[in-house]
């Protein structure tokens, strides 16, 4: 998840955070966001023997068996976050092969170019306890190139990006159900500063809901606020941050999604962030996902274009 201050990207949550509020990789797929809300339903389709709703005698220090593990559910690749966990004791990677973010920005009477290249930036998630996991968010490496036109300027920047702690707490629905909702909170540390990271401590809280929805269709809905460093008047702004999502098999292990994004902020200078995304996930078995995507901007101050490719690894 790559953080870009706000002077280089308008909006700094929508650039490369992402998850999808129910993803699968099963040797017999199921629907692509919902279909494993109701997992007695899909289980009992798979002749399959239904997971039991109390694992609460599993954490940590005793892993849950590979038997009563839930189907593998991501953080990613869209950018409503799934209010699933990972089973107690496992670990979960999430990661970007590469990421891109373009845009050509016109407005305000300027002429600004932007590119930014993210290499394997990461999520490392580790369940804690049948309902709760942890979650270590890392920009491994980002190259940032700026060129503005009116001004006659370019600037460059390489390095790491901020590393981000979450823990995700599921409320309802983990092992069964035709809803679930989560909460996640989650702080930014403060790393040394760079053109890449403003060097202070940010944070804010997100709540995740997936909802089982008629014909093989699912949603994800996600709400968030983030608290951002404002530099000006040494204080912190609001961002607000609403999306949407819906999901649907395509035909075997490959499936897909549609995403609109919105982020509102009440910093003084800052416009309204839209983007629509559309995306696809394919199962090579129930502990390993890839997934493709491209975000585009409907609003002058989205970026234009954010395509993907990424990886989720479940062990």
């Amino acid at each position: 998840m790559l953080t870009i201050t706000l002077h280089q990207v308008r909006s700094r949550a929508m650039v490369w955070s992402r998850g999808c509020p129910r993803l699968t990789a099963t040797s017999k797929p199921t629907s692509l966001c919902w279909a494993l809300l109701s997992l007695g339903a899909s289980a009992a389709l798979a002749g399959e023997p239904e997971i039991p709703t109390d694992k609460s005698g599993y954490n940590l220090f005793k892993q849950t068996p590979s038997d009563l593990m839930r189907p593998l559910s991501t953080d990613r690749p869209d950018k409503t976050e799934s209010p699933y966990t990972v089973d107690a004791g496992h670990l979960q990677l999430e990661m970007d092969f590469v990421n891109i973010l373009l845009d050509h920005d016109r407005s305000r009477g300027g002429e600004v170019r932007k590119e930014a290249y993210a290499v394997a930036p990461l999520n490392l998630k580790l369940g804690l306890l049948n309902y709760m996991d942890v979650q270590f968010v890392f920009d491994t490496y980002v190259n940032l190139r700026v060129e503005d036109t009116g001004a006659g300027t370019v600037s460059r920047s390489t390095g790491f990006g901020d590393f981000q702690t979450r823990l995700k707490i599921n409320i309802w629905g983990n092992d069964s159900g035709t809803t679930a909702l989560g909460i996640m909170p989650f702080v930014s540390w403060p790393l040394p500063a760079s053109d890449l990271r403003n060097g202070h401590t940010e944070g804010g809280l997100i709540i995740p809901l997936a909802v089982e929805l008629p014909h093989g269709w699912g949603m994800g809905l996600m709400t968030e606020i983030d608290f951002i460093r404002n530099e000006a008047n040494d204080g912190h702004d609001n961002e607000f941050i609403n999306t949407i999502a819906l999901g649907h098999d395509i035909v075997g292990p490959l499936a897909g999604y549609m995403e609109f994004f919105s982020a509102v902020s009440t910093a003084s200078d800052a416009d309204w962030v839209g983007q629509v995304a559309v995306g696809f996930t394919y199962g090579i078995n129930e502990n390993i996902q890839l997934d493709l995507g491209c975000n585009f901007g409907v609003t002058d101050a989205a970026p234009n274009y954010n395509p993907f490719a990424g990886l989720a690894w479940r062990f």
